[in-house]
């Protein structure tokens, strides 16, 4: 479902001081290049006001014998912080200890960088339990999605 509603003004008292020329548009579902409209603009702004030629990406992949990637992480660290940001196992794999070897690399290398914060984000039908054993505690919590899933934002202290 697409909306847009070019020319439309927000009658909310919190835009009072929007001038009367500009106009709010909403476009759900938008195409990447509408929506990687904000992302460049943002880009700019945190590069102005910044230091994130620090920010290091990095992956951790698990391969089979024959060199199939069948689970990595990406993460990045910045500072003091490191963040899992993505991390997959191939179900064929799962249940066989790749998932935690992935996390410990991720962190050893965080350690190695003198990272002291490691975290992540997860849905309920994902892994907070997983994480949870593995010494990440909740920090935040979301309610308020479809069939009571939630959202985590979890840490490890690795001072």
């Amino acid at each position: 479902m697409e909306h847009s509603a070019p020319g439309r003004r927000n009658d909310d008292p919190r835009a009072r001081d929007v001038p009367a020329e500009l106009t709010c548009e909403l476009i759900e579902n938008a195409p990447p290049e509408i929506s990687g409209l904000v992302d460049a603009g943002l880009d700019r702004h945190n590069a102005a006001v910044a230091e994130l030629d620090g920010v290091c990406p990095f992956t951790c992949l698990v391969r089979s014998p024959e060199g199939a990637v069948i689970g990595g992480a990406n993460a990045r660290r910045w500072g003091a912080c490191c963040e899992i940001q993505q991390m997959w196992v191939d179900e064929t794999h799962r249940g066989k200890g790749l998932g935690a070897q992935l996390v410990a690399e991720v962190e050893s290398h965080a350690r190695q960088c003198r990272c002291t914060l490691l975290f992540l984000e997860t849905f309920s039908f994902q892994a907070p339990e997983f994480y949870g054993r593995l010494g990440f505690e909740t920090a935040c919590e979301f309610a308020g999605f479809p069939d009571g899933v939630r959202k985590y934002i979890m840490r490890k202290s690795l001072g």
